[in-house]
């Protein structure tokens, strides 16, 4: 359950435990479902599906720390409706599945082929959101995909040889990379324009509830949240 600091008295009393502590979760919910309606309002339609996105500035964290940093794939309770590309690096049985499943398919031949091959591989890593390697090969598919996968903010994904390679698809189209990069803040995807405005700020409770057990509440300074081409609205929590 996320709990936000808020500096009052009332808010103290809230944040105490029952019976204020109910009342305050409930704020909190209903401040996120009316921000996300807001974003929604003043996003004006495109010829494309617009994503919801979340910005959250830190501060007092030092990017140069590893305590600073953070590097985390987050599985959002809620998918977003325009799924993302997912691409499987296996042989056998799990590269036979992920084929059943429609899915684009990278077995050994191909990685090998991909060795100097540099715009090859940064054509994939560019249609590639998710790239999930079975174990054995994540040596290969680091050397020959990684180079193009790192600039772009995607790294191949060990998946253990004995997975289901449906079950673990099926969770990653509700993953998110939840990272820092040079500046103290993070921007993530937490939705769709056309999903349910509750759907979405359950969304963002867990990415605030991550990067709170990460630095404290203490140390998020303002939060955020746009439509693509959208203007962005400030989340009071």
């Amino acid at each position: 359950m996320l709990v936000l600091v808020d500096s009052t008295l009332d808010g103290w009393r809230r944040a105490c435990g029952p019976p204020w502590g109910v009342v305050e979760v409930q704020v909190v919910e209903e401040r996120l479902v009316e921000a996300v309606k807001e974003a929604l309002r003043l996003g004006k339609p495109r010829r494309f599906k617009q994503s919801l996105d979340l910005i959250v500035v830190l501060k007092d964290v030092d990017l140069k720390s590893p305590e600073g940093r953070i590097r985390e794939i987050v599985y959002l309770p809620h998918k977003p409706t325009k799924e993302p590309k997912i691409c499987v690096v296996a042989e056998g049985d799990m590269a036979l599945k992920a084929r059943e499943m429609g899915l684009e398919v990278l077995g050994r031949e191909d990685l090998a082929k991909l060795r100097g091959n540099r715009k090859l591989a940064k054509k994939i890593a560019k249609r590639c959101d998710w790239v999930l390697v079975r174990a054995d090969l994540m040596g290969m598919a680091g050397g020959t995909l990684g180079p193009a996968l790192g600039p772009r903010g995607k790294a191949p994904t060990p998946v253990p040889p004995a997975a289901n390679i449906e079950d673990v698809v099926e969770r990653f189209k509700r993953a998110v990379w939840l990272r820092t990069r040079n500046q103290p803040q993070v921007m993530v995807k937490v939705g769709d324009e056309d999903m349910r405005p509750e759907e979405i700020a359950e969304n963002i409770k867990t990415i605030l509830q991550v990067l709170q057990d990460k630095y404290g509440a203490q140390k998020i300074a303002r939060v955020y949240l746009k439509k693509t081409m959208g203007i962005p609205v400030q989340v009071h929590v």
